[in-house]
């Protein structure tokens, strides 16, 4: 009996938080060139782990500052089927300019409110609900540019509220408990290391403050989705 009779099959859904303001030049453009390729690159990784996606769903959600940037402050997709739509993802991602930003945090905590409401697949055996944030500063507090006219509605109104639609084995949240996965490329700053202490399945790996991810390599970024997976 070969390696692969052991292979797990998963359905997998992705929701990329990314910031898009102009220190993250370097890591946009990483993504940029990586997103074609990226459903071969995933599934290369998972099979050297004995792990096989039988589907695999990205969503983008792409993040500035609502006071600073109005209408551009958040841009949000829906789930790319991945390798079926492989050039519309990369179409995407590739529109993406890093940009604007104003004051140092940014609306990172919105950004990841709605990854948590995504419409996650839960169908099939095994599954996994991954969000990934990228950024290089720190978070405003949830509500911070409340007074800016294109803040979304039904927002969590605080980070407490926030952890509870993030849920625990005792009060589960929004997403599904045991197929939740939160992987953070951010600053050891205000906002993200709270979350680090307090929520579960949280994977962090520290980023510098200001320096737009120069040390984030993509292999480095494929290891740590497969081994969440």
């Amino acid at each position: 009996m070969g390696a692969n009779d052991y292979q797990m099959n998963y359905n997998v859904d992705m929701v990329f938080c990314i910031d898009t303001t102009g220190s993250m030049y370097p890591v946009l453009n990483m993504v940029k060139q990586n997103a074609l390729n990226f459903y071969n690159d995933v599934t290369k990784v998972m099979t050297e782990k004995a792990k096989k996606i039988h589907q695999l769903r990205v969503r983008v959600v792409a993040y500035r500052d609502y006071l600073a940037d109005g209408n551009t402050a958040m841009r949000v997709t829906d789930f790319f089927n991945l390798p079926e739509q492989s050039a519309e993802f990369e179409q995407c991602v590739r529109s993406l300019e890093a940009d604007g930003g104003g004051d140092e945090p940014e609306d990172g905590l919105e950004a990841l409110a709605y990854a948590m409401k995504s419409r996650w697949d839960s169908s099939g055996m095994k599954n996994r609900h991954v969000i990934v944030v990228w950024t290089d500063a720190s978070t405003h507090p949830l509500g911070y540019g409340s007074q800016a006219p294109n803040y979304p509605q039904n927002m969590a109104k605080n980070f407490a509220e926030l952890t509870d639609w993030w849920g625990d084995r005792q009060m589960p949240g929004v997403m599904n408990q045991s197929a939740k996965r939160l992987e953070l490329f951010t600053p050891d700053m205000p906002g993200w290391n709270e979350i680090t202490k307090l929520w579960d399945n949280v994977i962090c790996y520290p980023s510098k403050a200001g320096q737009g991810l120069q040390e984030m390599e993509y292999q480095v970024i494929l290891n740590v989705i497969a081994n969440t997976i």
